[in-house]
């Protein structure tokens, strides 16, 4: 593998989107032990549940489209069930060298996601082709963990891996997907506001092309000014947020690339209702600032029973140039 500085930049955003239509979407007890922000269900039956889900996943369907942005939206399978397949970046990321990459998931349950007939749909629907398949699958085995573009926040640009060390983010297979995609690992810990672990990286951090959105709070005192700088060496604009964003989403959203008639090459910012409500107005200008469009889609079902959001349910597909 050439060094990370012989290597050319690469386009930051993607303008293609792999969603999973979920057929068995509901709480999921194994990661609630590692994911504090998921909520019990009260009343309602797992049937309902999952047809809200597929209800709020089309509203975002539509908003993405309506934007300019491809979506290869694939149905999940009833068996096994599989209640968290409604976000596919976990086990599955599309670069554009043509390489697809599998990752080791943390809960046994979610290791059945992982279905070559979804990858073989991407490439039908949107045209990548497949020329190698990096499978990280086997650290399973021992227990190590990299759950996707959940556990790597990615200055494509630059060629930096971000990742805040969890239960689902082990800092040896976040060395072994740098060393084979070629970036520069950037690793840190990070914690809630009761001391437990970020179970991932993109609940509380966003890179688009011209910012980076930081809960900074969150992360470890001893580690924070090395990220900070990190990222402030990029050249963009850095926006913090603390741990009541975090805790609404406000961290866990996803710029794309599309094209309009009027503005040409364009930048849409992807989150739920919820992040952009708890977002302070300063903070949201200076994000508005940074892109053209704001899509916030509410997705309240996802984001209380499975404790993730919109940029969780949306794996970029990276065309080659």
């Amino acid at each position: 593998m050439p060094e990370v500085t012989d290597l050319p930049p690469r386009q930051q955003c993607a303008s293609a989107v792999l969603m999973i239509r979920p057929a068995a979407f509901d709480y999921n007890p194994q990661t609630a032990v590692t994911n504090s922000l998921q909520q019990r269900p009260e009343g309602s039956a797992p049937r309902e549940h999952n047809e809200r889900a597929r209800a709020e996943l089309q509203h975002l369907v539509s908003g993405l489209e309506s934007e300019g942005i491809l979506v290869c939206a694939v149905e999940d399978t009833p068996v096994p069930p599989k209640p968290d397949a409604i976000f596919p970046n976990n086990w599955v990321s599309f670069h554009p060298d043509g390489t697809v990459v599998l990752y080791p998931m943390h809960t046994e349950n979610r290791r059945s996601e992982r279905r070559q007939e979804v990858v073989e749909s991407v490439a039908a629907r949107s045209g990548f082709r497949v020329s190698r398949v990096l499978d990280l699958s086997h650290h399973e085995r021992e227990g190590r963990c990299l759950e996707g573009t959940g556990s790597l926040v990615l200055d494509h640009a630059n060629r930096i891996a971000y990742a805040s060390a969890s239960p689902r983010t082990h800092p040896e297979v976040v060395a072994e997907w740098s060393r084979e995609m070629g970036y520069e690992p950037v690793v840190f810990q990070a914690a809630d506001r009761a001391g437990a672990p970020v179970y991932h990286t993109n609940v509380l951090m966003c890179i688009g092309e011209r910012f980076a959105l930081i809960g900074a709070e969150a992360i470890a005192p001893a580690d924070r000014p090395r990220v900070l700088e990190r990222l402030r060496a990029s050249g963009r604009e850095i926006v913090e947020i603390g741990h009541d964003e975090i805790e609404h989403f406000a961290g866990n959203m996803l710029e794309l690339a599309s094209w309009d008639e009027a503005l040409g090459d364009c930048r849409v910012l992807a989150m739920s209702a919820s992040a952009r409500n708890a977002l302070k107005p300063e903070a949201f200008a200076r994000l508005s600032a940074c892109t053209d469009s704001v899509l916030a889609a509410p997705v309240p079902t996802i984001e209380k029973l499975s404790g993730g959001s919109v940029r969780c349910m949306l794996a970029e597909i990276f065309l080659p140039a």
